[in-house]
């Protein structure tokens, strides 16, 4: 592949718009304007490219549990803001019954959860990013990578503006953050781990007269709509506190039976909601959209060649709940970090050297807690769903409940607050590293 992206010369010199900078981030979602702040804030001349434009759809479940809140915090973000709406904690549901699991309060993370709207979210972000020193530029679709004869990436070709004129941007260290799609990492020969979770989720808006509820809630009994079986995954009511839910329903194909109908399983459910939400045909706000949720590091290296990727590019959303906000900003946070060091070196040996701590890092912070979900999603989530999980005894006891939501939620404290810190932290270190 060390040819896929390399253009004749001819091609370069016909590049009406050029820039060059020290670093190139492709994509300002979550983890691209989370990478592209902290190297700014670190003095580094970054430039964050953007194919769309702002504010922009994003299917996503609109909420931040308290890592991601500690992430936003971290990042400058005014999170009293007007359009921020907290949350107490998780509401679960399964067969009638109902409990409330509140966040817990850590030494490391707030003991609250925000709900916000993936249309302006990014743009926040992005705004922020711009604000501690970084370039965007918005209109500019990535095409493919510019390579030097050793097969490095040194940039990025592009098509800028509505009218798509050739551009061409060079960096020496190139971020990917481009989402699912993972162009450049594909561009590198960057294929995807067909062994690790990959599931889907579908979302729509509705006006609800419960928008400032404050806790997000979750069903976990809900069935496949083609078998009847338990659904691999769970369906999510994210109140946004402007007059909106977020309504949607995720899930893995299953193990035995292939993909799920996600679409009528939907319905099926809905059908079941209680009427205070208010959730009807009528009071919806948006067409039903679906994305993929690439799980549990499904594409490695995290680096070489010139690239890192974060976000949903290196397949970074939790495998056990399918959040994926708080994993980008966070390894937004530890790519600038190890760039930003990397940048101090000459280029050559010392430079790559410290560039290869990223994915090491990674490992540090996810590896072993990922491994274990990764299991737990191919021989559990993607078999019988999160239902049976959740038996009576479960539900009737307030620490097994704490214990499974802190788990799925990785909100662990090191060293450890409590006795669950200690349960959970001795179970992820006794996982194997990979």
């Amino acid at each position: 592949m060390a040819d896929a992206g390399r253009e004749p010369p001819t091609a370069q010199d016909d590049a009406e718009v050029r820039e060059d900078a020290q670093v190139i981030v492709v994509g300002a979602g979550p983890a691209g304007s989370a990478t592209a702040l902290h190297l700014a804030r670190a003095g580094v001349d970054v430039l964050l490219l953007e194919k769309g434009g702002f504010p922009r759809e994003k299917v996503c479940g609109d909420g931040l549990t308290p890592r991601g809140v500690h992430q936003l915090v971290r990042m400058g973000v005014d999170i009293d803001a007007p359009g921020w709406h907290r949350t107490r904690g998780m509401r679960w549901v399964r067969e009638g019954r109902e409990v409330l699991i509140d966040w817990p309060a850590l030494g490391r993370y707030p003991d609250f959860g925000l709900t916000r709207s993936r249309y302006d979210f990014d743009e926040i972000l992005a705004r922020h990013a711009v604000k501690a020193g970084a370039r965007l530029r918005t209109g500019v679709r990535a095409t493919a990578p510019l390579l030097d004869r050793a097969g490095r990436i040194t940039g990025v070709h592009a098509a800028a503006g509505p009218e798509a004129r050739p551009a061409l941007y060079r960096a020496p260290v190139v971020v990917a953050a481009e989402g699912a799609s993972a162009r450049t990492a594909l561009a590198m020969g960057l294929e995807r781990d067909t062994r690790a979770p990959m599931a889907t989720a579908v979302r729509r808006y509705y006006r609800s007269p419960r928008a400032d509820d404050p806790y997000l809630e979750l069903w976990a009994d809900l069935r496949c709509s083609r078998t009847g079986r338990h659904l691999p995954g769970y369906g999510w009511i994210f109140p946004l506190g402007d007059g909106r839910v977020n309504v949607g329903l995720g899930g893995m194909p299953h193990r035995k039976h292939g993909a799920v109908d996600l679409r009528a399983s939907m319905d099926l459910w809905l059908e079941r909601l209680p009427a205070d939400w208010g959730v009807s045909e009528e009071s919806a706000q948006s067409p039903l959209r679906g994305a993929a949720l690439p799980m549990g590091f499904n594409r490695r290296p995290q680096y070489g060649r010139g690239l890192l990727l974060v976000g949903d590019s290196a397949g970074m959303i939790s495998p056990w709940s399918g959040e994926g906000i708080a994993q980008a900003l966070e390894a937004g946070e530890v790519a600038a970090e190890t760039v930003a060091q990397a940048l101090t070196r000459p280029e050559g040996a010392r430079r790559e050297h410290a560039l290869h701590r990223y994915p090491a890092e990674l490992q540090r912070v996810w590896g072993r807690y990922y491994r274990l979900g990764n299991l737990a999603a191919r021989q559990v989530f993607g078999r019988i769903g999160y239902g049976p999980l959740l038996h009576d005894r479960v539900m009737d006891s307030p620490v097994l409940l704490a214990t499974m939501a802190r788990l799925l939620t990785q909100l662990t404290d090191t060293p450890a607050q409590d006795r669950i810190d200690t349960v959970l932290n001795t179970l992820i270190r006794l996982t194997p590293a990979r």
